[in-house]
């Protein structure tokens, strides 16, 4: 009678410790929830995990929030941990807290070859100090440069015969650039003399464009309906494209959550994703501007164009000049077919992992 009476309280403290223990482990992922929610609204970065679980006596569920540490450093002491890297400019004398009197809020990137530095210099003298300058040389001509003043303060990094993309691919992670707010990605062949980057700026910001491009010259070559400057309004996010393009919907690419990759302009957010979705072997860029509306939500509303501060592209196939002559062919038309292919690939890729997404998370 007594072992029956001992082993019922034993049953009825177990019970209760682990009504307990599910009482605690409740709340303190709800606390974790309610501290994750109040950190991002605001405007605080996830720099903390929770820790692991421990289930024992005199134990609470949940460690204490302890910091998140790279992969690789977890013999360093948090505190000496530095995550991201930047563009600034450092002295090599002096003290390092004098080294910045003045930071770039952004970024212009530009992919370039010498024969074109004219048209470069006038695209650059568009964009104040508050730019931040990289040249991508594509091939290898870095001397003469100099004549130009702002080349003093841009960096200049050659690869000989890569691409935009390339370069982007590698030279633009996002802890790179993330103390910039905006990150121009643009060609080195495009007329800016109806541009001004400061008013673009505001205008990107007004409309609440996380992706968008300038206005292009109807009159100018091909482009995509979408990417037409109007000059009726300031900034246009939806069109009406060629019959057959649209199948998605007017509100998908190339009607709606499109602009081109010729002169993108990315928010730091937007970016963050778009790098993540740039193809490693995938050089030329093609395709990737039909799905950047991927990166942005609702895409028909945060991408646009900005009629009010448009440019002329003029279509100069410097770049593909580097290719190689094979067969008798041009250098470009080598570059041209590899264009294309890089464009169905991406394409594949895409639909492919967006199908795995959906059977894996079909709600």
């Amino acid at each position: 009678m007594f072992a029956m009476a001992t082993n019922a309280r034993n049953g009825v403290s177990k019970r209760n410790e682990l009504i307990r223990f599910m009482i605690s482990f409740i709340s303190g992922t709800l606390m974790g929830i309610f501290i994750g929610i109040s950190l991002g609204k605001l405007g605080l970065s996830s720099k903390f995990i929770f820790g692991s679980l421990y289930i024992g006596p005199r134990e609470t569920p949940l460690q204490f929030l302890r910091p998140r540490v790279p992969y690789g450093t977890e013999s360093l002491p948090p505190d000496i941990i530095v995550t991201q890297t930047d563009y600034y400019l450092r002295r090599l004398w002096g003290k390092p807290e004098e080294d910045l009197p003045f930071k770039p809020k952004y970024l212009l990137t530009i992919t370039v070859g010498y024969d074109q530095r004219e048209t470069v210099d006038k695209e650059v003298s568009k964009f104040s100090s508050d730019w931040m300058i990289v040249l991508f040389h594509y091939d290898g001509q870095t001397d003469g440069w100099d004549q130009y003043n702002w080349s003093q303060r841009a960096i200049h990094i050659s690869v000989r015969k890569q691409s935009k993309w390339w370069f982007a691919k590698r030279f633009l992670h996002p802890d790179v650039v993330e103390p910039f707010e905006y990150i121009f990605i643009w060609d080195e062949d495009l007329d800016v003399q109806h541009f001004n980057a400061e008013e673009y700026i505001k205008l990107a910001k007004k409309h609440r464009l996380e992706i968008s491009q300038p206005g292009l010259d109807p009159d100018r070559g091909y482009t995509w309906q979408m990417t037409k400057r109007r000059g009726d309004v300031e900034v246009h996010k939806e069109t009406e494209e060629r019959p057959g393009w649209c199948r998605e919907g007017p509100r998908k690419p190339p009607c709606a959550g499109f602009v081109e990759i010729m002169a993108p302009v990315f928010s730091r957010r937007a970016w963050r994703c778009v790098w993540h979705m740039i193809q490693n072997d995938l050089v030329h860029g093609w395709g990737l501007d039909f799905s950047m509306q991927h990166c942005v939500e609702p895409a028909h509303e945060k991408i646009g164009v900005v009629d009010a501060q448009w440019i002329i592209h003029k279509g100069v196939p410097s770049l593909g000049q580097q290719g190689q002559a094979v067969d008798g062919r041009q250098p470009w038309e080598g570059v041209r077919e590899r264009c294309r292919s890089e464009w169905h690939t991406f394409a594949e890729r895409m639909k492919q992992a967006l199908e795995k997404a959906e059977k894996s998370n079909p709600h």
